[in-house]
């Protein structure tokens, strides 16, 4: 299984981007995929999930801001971060939880909001 994160980059506060996370290889038809975030010196903290029947849970940090996205056919999920802050700041991630419960994290792609 192989994720690729991209969308990251620099934008000003108050300002949108929008990360994809593209998968491939074999993890089941029931799966949940999710965005977490990290930066120095702090653990990864889930931001969103969206699973396969397209529920969605958020990190109360990011209610009302992000939206979580996936598209089935192309086994392609999406965070759509509007009114971005300084402490949305962090390296994301994207991950995929396979039906037996196995984890496969992409790379990270860095988000930088300056004030």
């Amino acid at each position: 299984v192989q994720l690729q994160a991209s969308g990251g980059g620099l934008v000003q506060a108050g300002g949108s981007l929008r990360l994809s996370c593209a998968a491939s290889g074999s993890f089941g038809t029931n799966n949940a995929m999710g965005w977490f975030r990290q930066t120095p010196g702090k653990q990864r903290e889930l931001v969103a999930e969206v699973y396969s029947s397209g529920r969605t849970l958020y990190a109360d940090s990011v209610k009302g801001r992000f939206t979580i996205s996936r598209d089935n056919a192309e086994n392609t999920m999406f965070l759509q971060m509007s009114s971005l802050k300084p402490e949305d700041t962090a390296t994301y991630y994207c991950r995929i939880v396979n039906p037996t419960g196995i984890a496969y994290w992409g790379k990270g792609t860095l988000v930088t909001v300056s004030s």
